[in-house]
C-alpha cells in the first residue's frame, strides 16, 4: 500500500522540478534518459550512493521536490511513490573502503556505473541527466544541471530514492555503533560525531582516508592514503 504523501508546505510550493530537459532531449530523439543523483559525497561514514531512474513521458507525478528540501516522512512517502511510478529505478554504491582505495572521484564513477547497471535495460541510454558541473559518468550525451535536483525531475526522483536508501543504512548502522549517532547525523560531520570520533576512534565503515582521520586522538587506528597500501601519516 503507498503512502500518503503529506499536503506540500507553503515554502514548497513555489519550488518544482519539471520535464522540459527531459522533453528536449527526447524531442532531439533521445528516447532513454536516465537521471542521475548521489548522496553521502561529504559524509565521514557509511557508503557513497547513487539513484539513477528513467521516468515515463505518459505519466506524471506531483508533490516532487529536491530531497534536501523534504522532511524525512516526506521523502519515505515520496519514496514509495516513485517507485511504483518510474519506468525503472536503480541505487549503486561505493563503499567506504572503495572510497579509501579509489578516491572519491573513481568512487563516485564506479557507483554511477552500478546504478546504471542496476537498471535492468535491454541497451545503453540515450542521454544521462546528472545534478553539477563534473561529469562523472562519461556517457557521450551527458547533460550537466547545477542544482539539477530543484529543475528536472529526474534527477529529483533519483535524490530522494538515493537518501531514502542511504538513511536507512544508516540507520540500521547506528544499532551496532551506538554513540556515533548515525541515526541523525548519517555519518555526516557534527559535535556528537566529532566526539565519539575522538572517544572511541573510527568504526569499519568511516572513511580513513579523509583528513579528519589527522585530528583525532591515537587510537591505533591509521589513516589511509588513497590509493594504497595502509600507511601511517
Amino acid at each position: 500500500m503507498t503512502t500518503a504523501v503529506p499536503k506540500l508546505r507553503k515554502a514548497l510550493k513555489k519550488s518544482s522540478p519539471g520535464l522540459r530537459i527531459e522533453r528536449e532531449l527526447w524531442d532531439d530523439g533521445c528516447d532513454l534518459v536516465v537521471g542521475i543523483d548521489e548522496v553521502g559525497k561529504g559524509s565521514w561514514a557509511g557508503p557513497l550512493t547513487l539513484g539513477a531512474v528513467v521516468v515515463p513521458k505518459d505519466r506524471r507525478i506531483y508533490k516532487l521536490r529536491d530531497s534536501k528540501q523534504l522532511r524525512p516522512g516526506e521523502r519515505e512517502a515520496m519514496y514509495e511513490r516513485i517507485v511504483n511510478w518510474v519506468d525503472a529505478w536503480s541505487i549503486g554504491h561505493a563503499s567506504p573502503a572503495e572510497c579509501d582505495r579509489l578516491g572519491m572521484s573513481a568512487a563516485q564513477k564506479l557507483a554511477a556505473r552500478r546504478a546504471i547497471d542496476g537498471l535492468g535495460l535491454d541497451r545503453a541510454p540515450d542521454a544521462i541527466v546528472i545534478d553539477g558541473n563534473w561529469d562523472f559518468v562519461g556517457h557521450p550525451r551527458t547533460v550537466k544541471l547545477v542544482k539539477g535536483d530543484s529543475i528536472s525531475l529526474s534527477i529529483a526522483a533519483a535524490s530522494i530514492l538515493a537518501k531514502v536508501t542511504r538513511d536507512r543504512m544508516m540507520i540500521a548502522d547506528a544499532e551496532s555503533y551506538p554513540g556515533f549517532d548515525f541515526e541523525a547525523n548519517k555519518g555526516y560531520p557534527c559535535p556528537r560525531h566529532k566526539l565519539a570520533l575522538q572517544a572511541f576512534g573510527p568504526t569499519t565503515i568511516h572513511r580513513r582516508s579523509w583528513v579528519f582521520m589527522d585530528n583525532l586522538m591515537w587510537t591505533g587506528t591509521p589513516r589511509v592514503a588513497p590509493g594504497s597500501q595502509l600507511t601511517l601519516l
